[in-house]
């Protein structure tokens, strides 16, 4: 805080502290620059001037002859207008320096206005650039989880080397996978082939006993034939011898 704000918020708590309020202010000021006194004793100097004046004039308008009085009286108005002139003087010189310092205080009113206009704009700035602070810190934040995150990693070269022995891995899987589709397809057409030949065997088999049941009754009866032929042929010899 400036020597002149001290010195402006002293007059403040100054004035703040006065018996009177500030709505009796403009009575006192004209009543005083009325009577020029301060205090409730003694007569006024207004009233004292204008006394004096009207003695020196009731002495002047006399018939006699009173030069000396007429002098001596215009003398002790004069000093008398001299005591009143100087604290007239001495209000104009305080009129002038309330008005010069009136006029200071407006400009250093105007200066404060100004600065606390600047400092308003200075604490928005100061907030803009807390936030952007606030935002860089969460982003330099987040790099420094991510960059620790990376450091637990492998290096690049295992990586790519395990990457490589994948691929490798993968394409051998993918040829066995290959020769295994392929032995599944010759296995498929194997087992079809055996399910063909069972079936072929087996109507065999189903075909074999009425084939030999065909050939055990045509034997039978060529067996028959060829025993009632031989019966036949004994009779005729028996009948011949």
């Amino acid at each position: 805080m400036s020597a002149k704000v001290r010195k402006i918020v002293g007059r403040e708590e100054m004035m703040a502290s006065y018996a009177f309020g500030p709505q009796d202010d403009d009575a006192i000021i004209k009543h005083r620059l009325l009577t020029r006194t301060t205090t409730t004793r003694g007569e006024p100097p207004l009233k004292k001037l204008q006394k004096k004046f009207i003695t020196f004039a009731l002495e002047v308008e006399k018939d006699v002859d009173n030069y000396n009085e007429c002098e001596k009286l215009y003398k002790t108005f004069l000093q008398e207008l001299a005591t009143f002139e100087v604290p007239l003087l001495k209000s104009k010189a305080v009129v002038d320096a309330n008005i010069r310092e009136k006029e200071s205080f407006d400009e250093l009113q105007e200066e404060i206005r100004g600065q606390i206009l600047q400092a308003q704009a200075d604490i928005e700035d100061l907030k803009k650039q807390l936030e952007e602070s606030k935002i860089e810190r969460q982003h330099k934040e987040e790099c420094e989880a991510l960059r620790k995150l990376i450091a637990l990693q492998p290096p690049r070269s295992e990586t790519q080397e395990t990457i490589l022995n994948l691929e490798k891995e993968i394409v051998a899987l993918e040829a066995e996978n290959t020769a295994g589709v392929r032995l599944l397809d010759l296995r498929k057409k194997q087992f079809s082939l055996l399910l063909h030949v069972v079936d072929e065997l087996q109507n065999t088999v189903e075909d074999e006993p009425k084939s030999l049941m065909d050939e055990l009754r045509i034997m039978t009866e060529e067996h028959k034939n060829s025993i009632e032929e031989a019966s036949g042929r004994g009779s005729e010899a028996m009948l011949v011898d």
